[in-house]
């Protein structure tokens, strides 16, 4: 089964809000095994809008993936990320 990844562009337009988010988010990553291969380090933009934080999250495979998105604790942290950002967010199977 392929591995899976999340893939999120986000620019943080409320750091305090969006902190209810960073605070509460990692207990869905940690439930579902997720390994961040990216988050927020310097990012060289070549085409395309500009965002503020790439984030890259290995999955074990697809199911996983949507699995920790759908989950109650991601949906909780989610809740707190409205209005304090603009995301872009998808997963992808790998080769």
């Amino acid at each position: 089964m392929p591995k899976a990844y999340w893939i999120a562009r986000v620019t943080v337009t409320d750091p305090e809000a969006y902190a209810g988010y960073q605070a509460l988010a990692p207990a869905a990553f940690t439930r579902h095994n997720a390994r961040f291969l990216a988050r927020g380090g310097q990012t060289e933009m070549l085409e395309g809008p500009d965002w503020e934080r790439h984030v890259v999250i290995e999955f074990d495979s697809l199911d996983a993936a949507r699995a920790c998105y759908n989950s109650p604790e991601y949906q909780q942290a989610r809740a707190r990320r409205d209005g304090a950002c603009r995301a872009e967010i998808f997963i992808t199977e790998a080769l």
